[in-house]
């Protein structure tokens, strides 16, 4: 599993043309790849490196800040580059392997009292945020 972390001042998710997410404020945008050898123990122990991780002002985590939280799924972090100019794919999850663990990751995190928004899994989503710092990271497991 591979997440991408942002601290933003601000973000935003839409689906044709509607809010579904986001947050204003300090927080973190995390973009979740998952692969086909992901488990569910995979997502929990992501979820707790991100709310853990102390990447925010001051360097405090977002679990120290409460710092809201908005996860939106990333098929395209298992993007395979090494041939030509077209990605290959195969090495992200299919739908019903990664949208479970993707919500398995939102889970984690609101057990441990993140305030976390989401995108919709497969949508075609428009995501704006301000990026703090920049701080971003890529966070494995």
């Amino acid at each position: 599993m591979r997440a991408v972390v942002q601290v933003a001042s601000k973000a935003v998710v839409h689906v044709d043309g509607e809010r579904v997410g986001g947050f204003d404020g300090p927080g973190l945008v995390v973009l979740v790849g998952v692969t086909h050898t992901d488990t569910e123990a995979d997502a929990d122990k992501i979820a707790q490196k991100i709310w853990q991780l102390r990447i925010m002002d001051d360097e405090k985590s977002a679990s120290d800040n409460r710092a809201p939280v908005l996860v939106v799924s990333q098929f395209t972090l298992y993007a395979d580059l090494k041939k030509g100019r077209r990605p290959s794919w195969s090495a992200a999850a299919p739908r019903p392997v990664s949208e479970p663990l993707v919500e398995s990751v939102v889970a984690a995190l609101v057990s441990r009292g993140a305030n976390v928004t989401t995108g919709v899994f497969g949508a075609d989503m428009q995501v704006a945020l301000t990026n703090d710092g920049p701080r971003t990271v890529i966070v494995e497991v």
